[in-house]
């Protein structure tokens, strides 16, 4: 019954990533962090794919525009996350100011860990949605110290552009979006899988010891509820 009333949220996702990364550095050091980033682009692109499986099966082409429309989260509440465009043209630029990610992190002290999620994320997320285009980061990221994180996204967005991304994002509403047990449960198997390729027998014992550190935090419920979600 537990499971029916227990619903992750960018909190636990982001504490998840955060503590496999610090069991990952702890007892494995550089190679350790190689694994996590390496996990994490991973990680981004099947996220990229899955948006361009979906833009692809309503008939739309893969472009800076339907990247945009396609996205598979939202906030957990309104006022959890500020963003929004710094341009469109010529290349689309957006900016955050307000990170759900960086807070979860910072209340927990694993600041220094869960940046490593900023890397590459944005980049391998739009570079899984097609193979050509590049995400490039024109500030240092909050977690790393930025006051915010600003991207390019390298192709510009048309004034019939926009107006396009507002209709297809209203026509869209939730309908491709996925909750964070899923995004949680997502992460969890393609993180343990890199840092189990990499590692070995080491990289089991990190996955166990972090899932663990989670569940002694957030409760053993919020682990269950991630069974049977990814893949």
């Amino acid at each position: 019954m537990k499971n029916e009333i227990v619903s992750c949220k960018i909190e636990h996702h982001a504490v998840l990533f955060a503590l496999l990364a610090k069991r990952a550095i702890e007892e494995c050091g550089d190679q350790g962090r190689e694994a996590i980033l390496a996990g994490m682009t991973a990680y981004g692109n099947e996220r990229g794919m899955r948006m361009a499986e979906n833009a692809l099966a309503h008939g739309d082409e893969l472009t800076t525009m339907t990247n945009q429309a396609y996205g598979e989260w939202q906030p957990d509440y309104e006022g959890q996350m500020e963003f929004g465009q710094l341009r469109t043209e010529p290349s689309l630029q957006t900016y955050i100011s307000k990170c759900a990610w960086c807070e979860a992190w910072k209340k927990y002290d694993l600041l220094e860990y869960g940046k490593l999620y900023c890397v590459n994320v944005d980049n391998a997320v739009y570079q899984g949605f097609r193979s050509d285009f590049v995400c490039t980061h024109l500030s240092t990221p909050m977690s790393w110290g930025g006051e915010q994180c600003k991207f390019d996204w390298g192709h510009p967005l048309s004034p019939q552009e926009v107006e396009e991304l507002a209709a297809k994002k209203k026509e869209l509403g939730t309908s491709c979006m996925k909750d964070f047990s899923f995004h949680t449960a997502h992460l969890k198997y393609t993180i343990s899988r890199f840092l189990i390729n990499y590692l070995g027998e080491d990289g089991q014992d990190i996955v166990e010891l972090a899932l663990q550190d989670y569940v002694d935090l957030f409760g053993q419920e919020y682990l269950d509820v991630l069974e049977g979600l990814y893949p």
